[in-house]
């Protein structure tokens, strides 16, 4: 089992959560569409090459996006995060994975 924490814009945020969802994410047990998020500001400069979804290259940007942690299934990790990058609006999607202890799922 992983736990995926994603940052979303507020502009996107269902939709990369219900794409995470469509791909297995958020399953636990007897439940789906399992998920936490909280509000907060991101913050960013894009550089020289960038293509910019919000910004502007050389200019630092704060942006409110949500933190969202759910879960997948170790077989469900590559759908996972192919269907987070196809869904979310960056080029570079900031996003943590970690590897959960068997105790865990």
């Amino acid at each position: 089992m992983f736990k995926l924490c994603v940052y979303i814009p507020e502009s996107h945020l269902e939709a990369v959560k219900q794409a995470l969802f469509a791909a297995g994410a958020g399953r636990i047990g007897d439940y789906d569409s399992c998920c936490w998020q909280v509000l907060g500001t991101g913050q960013f400069r894009p550089l020289d090459g960038s293509q910019p979804f919000i910004g502007q290259q050389g200019q630092v940007e704060q942006v409110a996006e949500y933190r969202v942690e759910t879960v997948c299934a170790d077989a469900l990790v590559d759908e996972v995060l192919a269907a987070m990058r196809r869904a979310h609006p960056y080029e570079e999607p900031a996003f943590d994975l970690w590897r959960l202890d068997s105790r865990c799922g």
